[in-house]
């Protein structure tokens, strides 16, 4: 007798590390584009002719749609099978790159990444809820579950230096076209190996006003924070729209409390390991991210290395976290639990930030800077463990809608980390350049700044840890 689960090479359990190389290339094929793009907006902007406000939406279009996409594209997948979602959502991004690769203007660009984000929710929303379907087993999901993060530890580090080539050697136009090649062999191979899911149907939770309520006040939540840098956070443009995103989700929960098929059942909020592992995720990234972002900006601004040089001199920080997930955060998630390993890797990220509150202005890589490299470990114990604790509790019929909400908290925290962090480095720097001081000085005094909120962040992740996930039982060897 043959499972509904099974795929034309035969069984699940014989398929599914197949399955895991499909999910965890997608997954590679996002993050690569969305890191390699940061490199080659220069280019982008002398050939195309884009103002500096205009070069922003290179970027803010692509997380607009992405991160206001999620949720909604999550719980699609739950109606109408995570697998077709997924196949969809890889060619929408794989067409999306043929049209960035060949855009002549800045309008064409735009829309193209906008397009591109759309397709990437679609795909990313339903990753982790395919991936803890097919891997049940508390043991072998934790290994999967770090190969996924190493994925996107390689991710983030292969496009920093890949960007600079392919802009340095070719053109701008192939950090894109990239792209074809893996979205095409991605979904040829997810349509052999991905388990044929059926999909409750729309009747179980076609809610058009709650989508139409989420999806406008996340894309419209999004671009406020995005804005934050050039408005600034007390602006009459950020506190109005920011009371009108909230109001609309404020909107989608109600409706959601009243509605016969909710779009997002509240029960899922009410899981104390959920909610928490979301919350500890939001105050991760927003620490995280703007680190990758501001890091970059003081070697290049204060220590004066170049976009290749650059990712080189953060590759030890995507290798130790890649590292770590892949060959010792299953390990010892089996051990000791997710919540043990994940305040480990808090307290090593932690110290990572604490190291760079004093980062001086002619810093020496070797001493200064490759320890705080090392310690940014912690990010492969934290992500697998926020993972695995924020998809413990999805259901067989609402894993797509959890692993978009998991999705969204995470964009969010990237989003608010960058916008808040960029804004306070900034006034302090304008602040220190009116007093008369040096750009390189009152680079590194801004930096500093941001660098201590981003370790206020991790303590707040630690003690949200502590107080609000419960502890996690070991797994029965």
């Amino acid at each position: 007798m043959t499972s509904s689960l099974d795929t034309p090479l035969g069984t699940p359990r014989a398929n599914r590390w197949s399955a895991l190389v499909v999910l965890s290339s997608a997954v590679l094929m996002t993050i690569l584009d969305g890191s390699i793009v940061t490199v080659a907006m220069p280019a982008i902007q002398r050939d195309l002719g884009f103002s500096p406000a205009g070069l922003s939406w290179t970027v803010n279009a692509y997380l607009i749609a992405f991160g206001g996409l999620l949720l909604l594209a999550g719980r699609i997948g739950d109606l109408v099978g995570r697998k077709t979602m997924f196949l969809a959502g890889n060619a929408v991004f794989t067409a999306a790159s043929l049209l960035a690769g060949a855009a002549a203007t800045p309008g064409m660009l735009i829309a193209a990444r906008f397009l591109q984000g759309a397709g990437s929710a679609m795909a990313s929303a339903v990753v982790l809820g395919i991936l803890v379907t097919l891997f049940t087993d508390p043991r072998e999901r934790a290994k999967a579950i770090g190969v996924f993060s190493f994925t996107g530890a390689a991710g983030a580090s292969i496009g920093q230096v890949l960007g600079g080539v392919l802009t340095d050697a070719l053109s701008w136009h192939w950090i894109f076209l990239i792209n074809l090649p893996i979205g095409v062999a991605t979904v040829l191979l997810a349509v052999r190996v991905l388990p044929t899911d059926r999909g409750a149907g729309w009747s179980a939770g076609a809610d058009v006003l709650g989508a139409a309520l989420v999806t406008s006040g996340l894309m419209l939540g999004i671009y406020t924070v995005v804005k934050i840098e050039q408005h600034g956070p007390a602006a009459a443009h950020t506190l109005g729209l920011g009371a009108l995103s909230v109001a609309l989700l404020a909107a989608f929960a109600v409706r959601q409390a009243r509605a016969r098929t909710p779009l997002m059942p509240l029960r899922i909020l009410r899981s104390r390991t959920v909610a928490g592992a979301n919350l500890v995720q939001v105050l991760t990234l927003a620490a995280m991210f703007a680190f990758q972002i501001i890091v970059a900006l003081y070697l290049q601004k204060v220590l004066g290395y170049g976009a290749l040089a650059t990712g080189l001199a953060m590759l030890p920080a995507a290798v130790a976290i890649g590292g770590v997930s892949l060959f010792a955060s299953a390990r010892l998630t089996a051990r000791f639990g997710e919540r043990a390993v994940l305040l480990a890797g808090l307290a090593l990220l932690a110290g990572a930030m604490v190291k760079l509150v004093s980062v001086p202005v002619d810093a020496d890589y070797v001493a200064d800077l490759l320890p705080v490299m090392l310690l940014i470990a912690g990010g492969g114990l934290v992500l697998p463990a926020l993972a695995a604790l924020g998809m413990s509790d999805a259901k067989p019929d609402d894993a797509g809608l959890v692993s978009g909400l998991y999705n969204t908290t995470q964009q969010v925290g990237m989003a608010v980390g960058v916008a808040v962090l960029s804004t306070v480095a900034a006034a302090r720097t304008e602040r220190d350049l009116a007093a008369g001081l040096p750009e390189p000085v009152a680079l590194t005094a801004g930096y500093q700044v941001a660098f201590t909120l981003a370790a206020a962040l991790l303590a707040a992740a630690f003690v949200v840890t502590l107080t609000v996930l419960r502890k996690s039982p070991r797994p029965t060897a």
